[in-house]
């Protein structure tokens, strides 16, 4: 059974792919800061902080060991201090840049080897419209999606000639049920990437 890893498993947009992911067969590990009752049963549930480089990588090891290696990953993790550019904290800055980025480039550095070995898969990595259009009052993740967007990109120029297909799904919206932006919708463009033929691949879809 292939496995899809999720990192930044939650209620939203993560739950909503993690059961599109499994009505077409696949495993699911998700990885969450916290241990929540919205866990799927269908869903093999590990604990660790998206922002926090030594467990994050001890995670994704353990589910390598446990039920072998990914065939997909999905960063879908964030954080934001509220702000304007010119009143953020240092150390929030660094600590919210860390989950945004740093943490998809772990999960990354630990996922592509096997799928640099097998020829194939996916990573898809969960951005947002600040990426395009941000906002002073929320600039630490204004930033963080920028970056993620630009880490996409790098990620997909490093990969794709080894046949692995990286992608990111810019959200312009807020994520809400009974609207376009509902969770499963949204889930349809994660799986619609996953599914493209490798002649056809996009480095990013603009969901809007």
């Amino acid at each position: 059974m292939p496995l899809c890893t999720i990192v930044g498993m939650g209620p939203g947009v993560s739950l909503a792919v993690a059961r599109r992911f499994g009505r077409e067969g696949y495993a699911i590990a998700g990885v969450s800061r916290d241990q929540r009752p919205w866990a799927d049963p269908a869903i093999r549930t590990y604990q660790a902080d998206a922002g926090d480089e030594q467990p994050l990588r001890q995670c994704l090891r353990s589910i390598r060991a446990e039920m072998g290696d990914s065939e997909v990953l999905v960063y879908n993790a964030s954080a934001g201090t509220p702000g304007v550019p010119t009143s953020l904290d240092r150390a929030a800055l660094v600590r919210d840049f860390d989950v945004n980025v740093v943490g998809a480039v772990v999960a990354a550095q630990e996922c592509a080897p096997a799928l640099v070995r097998a020829g194939r898969g996916t990573i898809l990595i969960s951005g947002g419209g600040l990426a395009l259009d941000p906002m002073a009052e929320i600039a630490s993740l204004s930033l963080g999606k920028a970056a993620i967007r630009s880490l996409a990109f790098s990620l997909a120029k490093e990969l794709e000639p080894a046949g692995i297909h990286v992608a990111t799904v810019t959200i312009c919206g807020f994520v809400q049920e009974g609207t376009r932006f509902a969770p499963g919708l949204i889930a349809e463009e994660y799986w619609r990437l996953h599914t493209q033929p490798q002649a056809e691949w996009q480095r990013e879809s603009i969901y809007k």
